[in-house]
């Protein structure tokens, strides 16, 4: 019987996703260990500690475990002893859910990128682009995607909204919904910008799109074509799709498939595997986009590494299409490991 690959699973981290992070990486080593795969977790604690989980540490002396050839020991992560830097070395793949600043903006990929080690998911560029709003906005237009409209101000810059009201203002470089205000009026505005800036020095001043909220998961490498899941929609719970929306019990509906026109749904899987490429991302993404009454698509995030619990809305959507959860699981790992062969014969 061939060995399935030993995976670690990173989680927590330093953004105010760290709870999220939690929730997704435990339905990730729940199914990972269901399936056979010997799996070590490592969490980052909100300091950005590095330490392992205390189920992990006995397995640290295993003479099965796979010695890699990477320079894992010499990762230069903030631990209390040497036992972090060593898994890492000793694992087959990294599976980072991370989601938000320091994790999904390109910071750990890059670390893993340096230390030689295969991971899941999209690589350092691409993470860092489509983190960033403001440039992942821009772009997906000289790809000639269509994207909302969208004006960034920076910390000299005026507070100005060229738009009309409403809009949503929201930190440049966050997720979740954290930071985001739906401005109705130029009183509100000042107000929205600083509760932004909290979270980060970029602010995005983002048109009001009124449309249909949908989303759409893909996966896949660039070497192969990657593969969009059925659309579904966002039926939110209150004025707009907001944290409480997204986390809390009842707080949305997810309708698979979409309730828009079959041309829709076909236009929003075809753009989103373009912005998924435009991008380069590889492994996954879960692409969010507005269709507008007359049918029109238009982008608004691509999220390298979505909630990833079984009933998130990644996962839920390939289950749709035919993927379950744990066969979704196997096949990221599977693209990490055949993208860091693929790489591994590149000349530098």
């Amino acid at each position: 019987m061939t060995r399935k690959p030993r995976v670690a699973v990173i989680q927590g981290g330093r953004s105010s996703e760290h709870e999220i992070s939690l929730a997704s990486a435990q339905s990730v080593v729940e199914a990972l260990e269901g399936e056979g795969y010997e799996v070590v977790k490592v969490e980052i604690d909100r300091e950005g500690r590095w330490a392992l989980g205390p189920s992990n540490r006995l397995s640290l002396s295993s003479q099965a475990a796979p010695q890699l050839e990477a320079p894992g020991e010499t990762l230069p992560v903030p631990a209390s002893d040497g036992a972090v830097p060593a898994t890492l070395a000793s694992v087959d793949v990294v599976l980072p859910i991370l989601h938000g600043p320091f994790g999904e903006d390109g910071t750990v990929q890059g670390l893993l990128e340096l230390a030689g080690v295969p991971y899941v998911g999209p690589g350092v560029a691409a993470s860092a682009v489509c983190m960033d709003k403001d440039l992942f906005k821009k772009v997906l237009r000289d790809s000639g995607i269509p994207v909302a409209r969208h004006h960034a101000i920076r910390l000299a810059d005026e507070i100005r909204n060229p738009f009309g009201y409403p809009v949503f203002v929201k930190p440049a470089r966050l997720g979740s919904s954290v930071g985001i205000s739906k401005v109705h009026s130029e009183e509100e505005l000042g107000a929205a910008v600083e509760l932004a800036r909290g979270h980060d020095e970029k602010v995005l001043v983002e048109e009001f799109v009124d449309g249909i909220e949908v989303e759409c998961s893909v996966l896949g490498n660039l070497d192969t074509p990657p593969v969009a899941s059925l659309v579904g929609e966002i039926v939110a719970h209150a004025e707009w799709y907001d944290y409480a929306a997204k986390y809390d019990e009842g707080g949305m509906d997810l309708i698979v498939p979409a309730r828009i026109p079959e041309e829709s749904a076909r236009r929003v899987q075809d753009l989103s595997v373009q912005a998924f490429v435009a991008t380069e991302c590889e492994g996954m993404a879960r692409v969010d986009c507005f269709v507008r009454d007359d049918g029109e698509v238009v982008i608004n995030e691509l999220n390298t590494i979505p909630g990833f619990t079984a009933t998130s809305v990644y996962a839920k959507l390939f289950e749709a299409s035919g993927i379950a959860y744990p066969e979704l699981l196997d096949r990221l790992v599977q693209l990490a490991l055949g993208r860091h062969e693929r790489r591994a014969r590149l000349q530098y």
